[in-house]
């Protein structure tokens, strides 16, 4: 099982450096920052960060291809993978919100397939050509500069089955975002297996990222009403692509209420169970217990999405030092 954190692209230089120092005394595998729709690019809270960070592999939680051609992908994951001297990873997705900027995401599946193509062809240097059905590379062309390695992991982000499949071909691991519902990484399990092999790939060569939302306090009430004020806000859009929720008319209440914008409603249906389906919330204990259930179910990494605490340090600090070493002593 690994650890990762993951941060916003809003604040400071100088917030992603302390931060990233703070996170560089705890055992975490990896870093993310988010690269959500007008927040600040990734890439440069990355390179700050991994300046600061001497074990944990660093990456984009995610790019799309939309909004960034895969060409500008290789240069961004090449440069992150420099300075960080081999810890890059590249994450991508479909996008999210691309309608309200006038983008359509058209033929998701042979985009992404030929966006991570486009990616590993550059970084390994090639130089024939690439003719695909949605990008073109010509014969000759190729970076002008020599990347620190000729191949980065991969993660694709998805909830759905085809994107699933086709990461079981061609990814290293899945990450299922705004989850931390054990339950889930079974059900999607499938359908990578079924991606895996097609590719004649060994089952489970597949990780599986479940991230969410995390506040993490000694006062376990105070942590758990916080996420729930958050969790208002984002289970309207996540619990529908949750496949294993069976209460179509809790999910129908809550998506009316989301249309009315009366998250404090919403917030008070959410029961403890179904908070706990979507955000990592509570006290060290009740995080060890659910980072337990999502091992337990085959899930090999745990991703701690912003805020993380009350106060963000002391989240840090609770995470690094009471729930990690409990699976890592």
């Amino acid at each position: 099982m690994k650890f990762s954190i993951a941060f916003q692209s809003n604040k400071t230089p100088q917030e992603y450096e302390a931060l990233a120092t703070l996170v560089d005394h705890y055992a975490f595998d990896v870093v993310s920052v988010y690269n959500d729709l007008l927040f600040q690019p990734a890439l440069g809270p990355l390179i700050l960060m991994a300046r600061k960070l001497r074990q944990a592999q660093v990456g984009f939680a995610a790019l799309n291809p939309y909004t960034t051609h895969p060409v500008e992908i290789a240069g961004q994951i090449a440069m992150l993978d420099l300075v960080s001297e081999g810890r890059a990873y590249l994450g991508l997705v479909r996008g999210a919100w691309l309608d309200q900027i006038g983008v359509q995401s058209a033929r998701p599946m042979q985009t992404l397939r030929e966006s991570a193509e486009v990616v590993q062809y550059l970084l390994a240097g090639k130089t024939g050509g690439y003719a695909g059905q949605i990008y073109q590379l010509a014969d000759g062309v190729k970076l002008n500069y020599t990347p620190y390695r000729t191949h980065v992991p991969l993660m694709i982000g998805t909830w759905g089955k085809q994107t699933a499949k086709l990461a079981g071909e061609i990814a290293d691991e899945v990450k299922i975002g705004g989850s931390a519902n054990p339950d889930v990484v079974g059900w999607l399990r499938q359908f990578i297996a079924e991606g895996e092999r097609q590719a004649g790939r060994p089952h489970g060569a597949v990780g599986v990222c479940l991230g969410a939302v995390t506040v993490v306090d000694e006062d376990r009430e105070a942590a758990r009403a916080w996420v729930r004020r958050e969790a208002a806000l984002y289970l309207p859009v996540v619990a529908p692509l949750d496949p294993t929720i069976d209460d179509p008319e809790w999910l129908a209440r809550i998506i009316a209420l989301d249309k009315q914008k009366d998250y404090a409603s919403i917030s008070t249906m959410i029961s403890d169970d179904m908070l706990n389906r979507f955000a990592f919330a509570g006290n060290a204990n009740d995080i060890i217990a659910q980072v337990e259930r999502l091992q337990a179910a085959g899930c090999t990494r745990v991703e701690f999405g912003t805020p993380h605490g009350l106060i963000s340090e002391r989240g840090i600090r609770i995470l690094g030092e009471q729930v990690l070493p409990y699976f890592k002593d």
